[in-house]
């Protein structure tokens, strides 16, 4: 091979890296799957425990343990940075963001506004 065919040939390969999506290790589906597992356990206990009473407080943990949990799925699992296919994958990480605030306040919302309208007889009990 001549020199010049080389440089090609290893500008290529440098080119084709930087723009490649990055792969899972084992140890990465390893610790993303623990940390998925303690992140469910760890809402779960706290309700069946009863540690916190306070039911809005209960709701609040329980979203914010919901939230970072689609930041390891998205981290661990979907193999999301700000290097992969140019950029891209932040804004759908802002976007995931967006609908995830909306669908969680909406929810909250709709469940708060079901309780104190539909059910009057059971706050005289």
């Amino acid at each position: 091979m001549s020199g010049s065919q080389n440089r090609v040939e290893s500008h290529h390969a440098e080119n084709h890296d930087a723009h490649a999506a990055p792969h899972g290790s084992l140890r990465g589906y390893l610790t993303g799957f623990v940390l998925s597992v303690v992140l469910t356990a760890i809402p779960f206990w706290l309700v069946m425990n009863d540690m916190l009473g306070n039911s809005t407080l209960t709701a609040l943990v329980i979203m914010a343990f919901a939230a970072v949990q689609i930041v390891v799925h998205m981290i661990y699992f979907l193999h999301m940075n700000t290097r992969s296919e140019g950029g891209w994958t932040m804004m759908a990480l802002i976007f995931t963001i967006v609908i995830v605030v909306i669908a969680l306040s909406g929810s909250l919302w709709v469940m708060y506004h079901l309780n104190a309208n539909m059910m009057p007889d059971m706050h005289r009990m």
